[in-house]
């Protein structure tokens, strides 16, 4: 790529980003071990102190493609347009192969490889499997080979591509490096005139490493250039930390390549639905559509405690309610202001009800650690492995945290419904809200439990950005069959799949072959129905816990194959 070691260019970016009217004092890039490079504190720095700041001449943007080589073929290609990454990633690769770009500097200090599962060795994601994760690497592998498959026809045979620098030399290595790059790095910005976004890469800032926190960067669109503060007071020598965001760390480790020890936003996704075969399936949907929940959802459960959200306690206190509660909830005198007091722990709809959505949860985390293939007990002895693979401490990291979320879940399901029993039995009187309640619930922000349960949660913001990516996917098909039909399979320079000659096969199919959105291949299918199994015994098991325990309770809820 570019000769020497990776520090050797790190002063030439500091005397680029100086030149460009970047801060730079304060500051120093440097070698923090395990967690790699890192910004340095040259001075003390206070909380919430600006101390870098960096204009937009040097962002690579979506922009900045359009204006650069690549803009012909921008105009042109549909792709492109609707993929800012993609095109990031183009961009990228564009200015690293020309030896005139004002980018060089900032190129010449990414690193060489990454620890992305695009990298990633078949036996280093073997340990995936039966995290959540494990789709999307293996999706994010397909995609990104039948990405370089039609840009690599596109480079050598589009009319407007013939300027491009990639002609001659465009390897499967090179777009996986890009595509790390990217993915690792990309945030999203104000454009010029700040009426919408766009993608950026940002460099210097972009050398800083995660911690806990708030998000403390931002735009400052008067003086046109990306600012962060402080998160905390540092002391000269220490390590300058930003926070990336609430990011689970499956999400940590698919796109950062990264697994974060002490995440407090660590979760496992559940997809749980109310069947429409169930007889109560039309007023529990219009309980939960009044709530703004859909019938049918992906929620997480959270390392915290508690481990389940004021929206997942809402859909499961309406999944779990019977034909009288719905009424109450519909028709009954106050029933609109009750709406209001579904994600709210101190207002249960009755114990009953708490009952069997305490159960629902205790048996359902239970279950989902049986899909499992090793225990938490074997993951720490293989973690105390010497010989272990930095990639493969990482996969057995991410199935020990989601076993150990599960683990908790489920006690914690235990004893909420053992303390709900108590309460039943001892007759105790149900809490009643007032109406003042509902003020206190719309202006309380201390507790996730008291917000009103119609403010969306970030756990819904992911699964529609799931959604939408699924839906870019497919409305992309046509173009990228057109493009790929009668090609040859060209795949220059590019590495098996994981490292196998089997793997080179599936790169070649997945390269050629252009599949709708994940649920449509096997191994997805398969991860599917695991998921309706544990939904189908959790809810037999939350049927026989009541049969045991309260008489004359109706009939569990019924669960939809999702």
């Amino acid at each position: 790529m570019f000769d020497g070691n990776r520090e050797d260019f790190f002063p030439e970016l500091m005397a680029w980003a100086k030149e460009c009217g970047a801060s730079c004092e304060g500051f120093e890039v440097a070698s923090f071990g395990e967690e790699g490079y890192g910004l340095r504190a040259t001075r003390d720095i206070k909380a919430e102190e600006l101390f870098l700041w960096i204009p937009r001449k040097m962002l690579m943007t979506v922009e900045s493609a359009k204006n650069s080589v690549l803009g012909p073929l921008y105009s042109q290609d549909r792709i492109l347009q609707a993929m800012g990454n993609v095109t990031l990633a183009l961009h990228l690769l564009c200015e690293r192969a020309s030896p005139s770009s004002a980018w060089l500097p900032y190129v010449k200090s990414l690193p060489a490889d990454y620890d992305t599962p695009l990298y990633y060795e078949e036996e280093e994601v073997r340990h995936l499997l039966g995290t959540q994760a494990v789709q999307d690497v293996l999706s994010q592998y397909k995609n990104t080979a039948r990405q370089y498959a039609y840009f690599y026809k596109v480079v050598q045979t589009h009319p407007t591509a013939s300027k491009l620098p990639l002609k001659d030399s465009f390897t499967f290595d090179d777009y996986r490096w890009a595509v790390s790059s990217v993915m690792t790095r990309q945030n999203q910005i104000p454009t010029e005139d700040g009426s919408r976004v766009t993608l950026a890469l940002i460099p210097l800032w972009d050398m800083c490493n995660h911690t806990n926190g708030l998000i403390t960067t931002g735009y400052n669109l008067e003086d046109d250039r990306c600012e962060c503060v402080a998160l905390q007071d540092y002391k000269e020598n220490e390590q300058i930390y930003i926070f990336y965001g609430t990011r689970s760390n499956a999400e940590f480790v698919v796109h950062s390549g990264f697994f974060f020890e002490d995440n407090a936003h660590d979760r496992v996704k559940i997809k749980l639905g109310v069947s429409k075969s169930e007889r109560l399936y039309a007023m529990k949907a219009e309980v939960l559509a009044r709530a703004g929940i859909a019938a049918s959802s992906i929620f997480a459960v959270h390392c915290t405690e508690p481990p389940i959200s004021a929206q997942l306690l809402a859909f499961l206190r309406v999944f779990c309610m019977t034909e009288e509660e719905l009424k109450d909830f519909l028709i009954g005198e106050g029933a609109i202001n009750k709406i209001f007091t579904l994600g709210n722990s101190e207002f249960p709809v009755s114990w009953e009800n708490e009952i069997k959505l305490w159960t629902f949860l205790e048996t359902r985390a239970a279950l989902l650690l049986k899909t499992y293939k090793t225990t938490v007990e074997e993951d720490l002895s293989a973690l105390g492995k010497a010989d272990l693979s930095p990639h493969s401490r990482v996969s057995i990291q991410l199935r020990l945290a989601e076993k150990q979320i599960l683990e908790k879940a489920s006690a914690s399901g235990r004893a909420k419904r053992l303390h709900f029993q108590r309460r039943l039995e001892e007759g105790a009187a149900l809490p009643r809200y007032e109406e003042s309640d509902i003020a206190l619930l719309e202006n309380e922000e201390a507790a996730d439990a008291k917000l009103p349960i119609i403010l969306r949660k970030l756990e819904e913001v992911v699964e529609e950005e799931e959604e939408d990516e699924a839906g870019s996917e497919a409305g992309l098909k046509e173009a990228i069959e057109e493009c790929l039909e009668k090609t040859p399979l060209l795949l220059n320079g590019g590495k098996a799949v994981y490292g196998t000659d089997a793997g080179q096969k599936d790169l070649a199919a997945a390269a050629a072959t252009v599949v709708e959105a994940n649920g449509d291949d096997g191994a997805t299918t398969h991860t599917v129905k695991a998921e309706e199994a544990t939904q189908e015994e959790a809810s037999k098991a939350v049927d026989s816990e009541l049969d045991m325990n309260q008489k004359g309770l109706t009939e569990g809820p019924k669960l939809s194959a999702n």
